[in-house]
C-alpha cells in the first residue's frame, strides 16, 4: 500500500472516531507497527493530528486555519481523484476556463493536460506548473500574479486586477468548507476575494469538494450554495447533506470513489 494511501486512511479513521490506536491501525492497514508510527509522526509534523502515546487524536481546526498544499494532498485521495475525473467531463476542447488553487483542482488539472486547445486562467502555482510542463501544446495558461498563500494560491489586489477584463466559460473552484448558511468558504480573506472575482467573470461556477467539507465553515464566504451551477462531490456525503445540497445547487453530482485507483506512486 502506498504511503499516501495509508495516511489518507488514517485521517479517515480519525474523522470517524476522533482517535486512533497504533494496534488497530496495524491490523487495518496490514503493515508493521514501525510503519504506522512513522506515518503518525509525519501527519503530526504536518499538523493533521495530535500524536499521543499508543495512537493519535484529531485536531480541531479554527475557522482561520489554513493547511499547506502538501498537508492537504494526503487527505481523501480517492475521493479527490474521482471528483476530478467527473469534473473533467464538463470541459471540452476550445473552452476558456478558470481553475482555483487546491488539491482537488490540481487533480482536475491532470485530466486537463489531455484536452487540446484550452485557455486556462488560474491563481494556482501548482496547476499552472502542471499544465505548462505536461499540458497539450495548444493549451494557453494565464497565471495571475499576487501574494502566495500557504496553499500556494496567488491572491490579493494584483490577482483581482488581472481578472477584471477576462470572461471564461466556467470556473472550477475548490473549497475549504461548505455549509447551508455560510455557503462555500475559505480560511483566507484574500483568497476569498480572489475567488469571488473569478466567479464574477465566469458563466458557470463548478465546485469540486469532497464530502468531508460539508459542515466546515472557513473565515470568509466566497459564494452561496445557490450560486453553484454544478457541485461535484463523493457519495460518502450523508443523505441529509445531499438533500440540502440538491435543493440549493443547480446540479448535484455524486461520484463513487470506491473503485478509484490512486494515480501517483510513493515509496513506503
Amino acid at each position: 500500500m502506498l504511503a499516501a494511501q495509508r495516511r489518507s486512511m488514517i485521517l479517515a479513521e480519525l474523522e470517524r472516531g476522533g482517535t486512533v490506536r497504533v494496534t488497530d491501525l496495524v491490523e487495518l492497514l496490514g503493515v508493521s507497527d514501525m510503519t504506522v508510527r512513522r506515518d503518525l509522526v509525519t501527519l503530526h509534523r504536518e499538523g493533521l493530528l495530535e500524536k499521543v502515546h499508543g495512537g493519535a487524536l484529531a485536531v480541531a481546526e479554527p475557522s482561520s486555519s489554513e493547511p499547506g498544499f502538501a498537508a492537504k494532498s494526503v487527505q481523501r485521495l480517492r475521493e479527490k481523484q474521482a471528483i476530478a475525473a467527473r469534473a473533467a467531463e464538463l470541459v471540452h476542447a476550445g473552452m476558456a476556463i478558470a481553475v482555483s488553487a487546491g488539491t482537488t483542482t490540481h487533480a482536475l488539472a491532470e485530466h486537463l493536460t489531455k484536452i487540446p486547445n484550452l485557455t486556462v486562467v488560474t491563481n494556482s502555482v501548482w496547476v499552472a506548473d502542471l499544465l505548462h510542463s505536461a499540458g497539450d501544446s495548444t493549451t494557453s495558461v494565464l497565471l495571475t500574479g499576487g501574494l502566495r498563500t500557504p496553499s500556494d494560491a496567488l491572491v490579493g489586489p494584483v490577482a483581482v486586477s488581472s481578472l477584471r477584463s477576462l470572461h471564461v466559460d466556467a470556473f472550477f473552484m475548490g473549497v475549504h468548507g461548505m455549509d447551508l448558511r455560510a455557503g462555500f468558504s475559505t480560511p483566507n480573506l484574500l483568497e476569498s476575494e480572489t475567488n469571488r472575482a473569478m466567479i464574477e467573470r465566469s458563466r458557470r461556477l463548478i465546485v469540486c469538494a469532497d464530502s468531508s467539507k460539508w459542515g466546515v465553515v472557513g473565515l470568509s464566504s466566497m459564494a452561496g450554495l445557490s450560486e453553484a451551477s454544478v457541485l461535484v462531490t463523493d457519495s460518502g456525503i450523508s443523505a441529509q447533506a445531499s438533500g440540502v445540497l440538491a435543493d440549493h445547487v443547480g446540479e448535484l453530482v455524486l461520484v463513487d470513489a470506491a473503485g478509484t485507483e490512486l494515480a501517483e506512486a510513493e515509496d513506503v
